[in-house]
């Protein structure tokens, strides 16, 4: 359980930062650059071979998800710029924070894991409460079919993004899983650094460096959800690391952004509250 703590906070601590350089970053892609550079060299000298691409057991798994794994990381992000854009801020946050529901159903229908009743209540409590407290019926957007098709798409990709961890840990080789987070923010960088110049976008230092702070608890929140999942079920583990993530950042936003917590959020948070009680029954 320290494990999925550590990803929380870890988790927690990227929205946070991200926060704090709203008004400072210009450039996103570059800021994602940074934050994949770090990320990638974090996970270089956390592997204890330090050859990352000579083959051995397990290797061609660890690459291939990898890579899968890192395309999914750039692309849900691009789908949430996307979103916004088309069905506003709100809607498109809940949809990809809904993205839960892909891992979560996919323990239970392909690896087996067997939820109890009680973490399926928790479950459910979830899922209504990270819809509460990011669905604002005044400001959310909506257009269509096409922008349902949008959120549909953003929510699966999210999901998928998120269950790369819990693929690996099921099926690849762990005492390789260095290598397989290698490629993840690898692929992630090379995309994003192609983005960037292809687009001839402005680089400042200032996207650079919240880039690079960002880049630490975004290596580790990764790292330490693949740990936790080895010893707390993805029924469990999924559902506590996206709304434990939502309570921290709620706290952080009423104490270093002042920001104000209506009625609609307050039930949200007691919500979340419950669940978390349900799901660790």
């Amino acid at each position: 359980m320290i494990y999925l703590i550590l990803a929380v906070l870890a988790s927690s601590l990227v929205a946070i930062i991200m926060r704090l350089g709203e008004k400072h970053i210009t450039n996103n892609f570059a800021m994602f650059m940074a934050n994949y550079f770090v990320c990638s060299l974090i996970a270089f000298l956390f592997m204890q071979d330090k050859r990352p691409f000579v083959m051995q057991e397990g290797m061609p798994f660890a690459i291939g998800l990898g890579l899968f794994s890192g395309c999914l990381y750039l692309l849900s992000f691009i789908l949430l710029k996307y979103n916004i854009s088309r069905n506003g801020v709100m809607l498109s946050s809940v949809f990809m924070k809904l993205g839960v529901l892909v891992p979560t159903l996919m323990a239970v229908v392909i690896f087996r894991e067997k939820p109890s009743v009680l973490q399926i209540a928790g479950f459910v409590l979830a899922v209504a409460a990270i819809v509460i407290i990011n669905l604002d019926p005044k400001t959310s957007g909506g257009g269509g079919k096409k922008a349902a098709l949008l959120l549909f798409v953003l929510l699966i990709v999210s999901g998928l993004t998120e269950s790369m961890a819990n693929i690996y840990d099921k099926a690849g080789v762990g005492a390789i899983k260095d290598h397989f987070l290698l490629c993840n923010f690898m692929t992630a960088l090379l995309l994003s650094a192609s983005v960037t110049a292809i687009k001839h976008q402005r680089i400042t230092w200032k996207d650079i460096a919240f880039g690079c702070m960002i880049g630490v608890p975004n290596y580790f929140s990764t790292r330490f959800l693949l740990l936790s999942l080895s010893s707390v079920p993805a029924v469990v583990t999924y559902p506590v690391y996206n709304v434990g993530a939502i309570i921290l950042i709620g706290i952080a936003g009423i104490f270093l952004f002042r920001e104000k917590l209506g009625s609609r959020k307050l039930i949200g948070f007691s919500l979340i509250i419950a669940a978390l009680v349900l799901l660790n029954l």
